[in-house]
């Protein structure tokens, strides 16, 4: 399944993956990121519930967190190390 997931995603992930520089992973970075991710989409999700009956304006923060959401989440659950550390920026 992930197999198929990393496929889907492919053009996303190797934004990320790409690069020859020495980069530093640690493991609760990716924990940070996926909290992140679910922190992101949970406010976008609140903001959508509020935003209804509204004016059109009122989507933005819906479409900006739940966009960094989607991201952090697809990242940090199908990523590898490099893509995680170059969220990060994370360098030697």
């Amino acid at each position: 399944m992930k197999a198929i997931l990393r496929s889907l995603f492919s053009p996303l992930l190797t934004v990320f993956e790409s690069g020859a520089e020495d980069y530093e992973y640690k493991p609760s970075h990716r924990t940070i990121l996926l909290v992140m991710g679910s922190l992101f989409l949970g406010l976008a999700a609140l903001v959508l519930w509020s935003a209804i009956g509204h004016d059109i304006v009122y989507f933005l923060p819906v479409v900006v967190f739940g966009t960094l959401g989607f991201v952090s989440l697809i990242i940090g659950l199908l990523g590898n190390d490099r893509a995680v550390a170059k969220i990060w920026s994370s360098r030697r």
